[in-house]
């Protein structure tokens, strides 16, 4: 893919989604990284549901180990894998604790070595905590890079960030994450894509197998239907 091609997808979806941001809600990085945790497997909604009453009563790392794990447990009861979740926070409430002074560290390489706190988790914590660019590459991100031809059908996900880390401007990487998970949340989606409606329909590869499919289907619907009537 060249170029110009890459900056037509920017483009594209920045006139689509202009404001386009982390929609968990945290006011700290702390918070942030919570969240994030918590958000494997469940959607956005799910988690602020969650942590609208978590982040109230929980303010801190001490806070979160004050308790016991049972109590945590039920507190975030409602997102999926909940127990694991669980303890996967107090063990990193414990370690930020003994080894950080109970701040979450801003290093990449210091994240990833936290309970629960994958690649992604920390590419979206070093770029909207620290203001790091970084390209979190979540369900979204992939399927829409994917779609687009900006990686390959079986790349894994370190293989569609690295692809994209080399065809996205740096100080591009973040905003272009966050626009990525818009297209691909509220547009993009994985069962029903609006493929009729969207403005990179010409260079989607799905979109256009989508579209095709769609047109051998109706056509056959009216072959049906014309020899229905020829009958009756």
């Amino acid at each position: 893919m060249n170029a110009a091609t890459v900056r037509h997808i920017l483009e594209t979806m920045e006139a689509m989604f202009p404001d386009a941001h982390c929609e968990l809600n945290h006011s700290n990085a702390f918070e942030l990284t919570v969240a994030v945790l918590l958000s494997a497997q469940c959607t956005d909604e799910t988690v602020n549901k969650v942590t609208a009453d978590l982040f109230q009563k929980y303010k801190s790392p001490a806070d979160y180990l004050a308790v016991p794990l049972e109590e945590l447990e039920q507190d975030i009861r409602r997102i999926g894998l909940y127990r694991n979740k669980a303890k996967h926070i107090q063990n990193m409430c414990r370690i930020l604790i003994e080894q950080y002074g109970g701040d979450v560290p801003q290093e990449h390489d210091q994240l990833v070595t936290l309970p629960g706190v994958g690649r992604k988790t920390a590419n979206v914590v070093v770029s909207n905590a620290f203001g790091v660019p970084a390209i979190a590459v979540d369900t979204h991100v992939e399927r829409v890079s994917k779609r687009l031809g900006l990686a390959g059908w079986d790349d894994s996900v370190l293989e569609v960030e690295k692809k994209l880390m080399k065809r996205v401007p740096r100080d591009e990487w973040t905003i272009t994450h966050h626009r990525f998970i818009f297209f691909g949340r509220y547009h993009c989606k994985a069962q029903t894509p609006q493929c009729h409606i969207c403005p990179l329909l010409d260079i989607c590869r799905e979109g256009k197998k989508r579209m095709k499919t769609s047109q051998i289907r109706k056509d056959k619907e009216r072959v049906t239907t014309r020899k229905r009537k020829l009958n009756s």
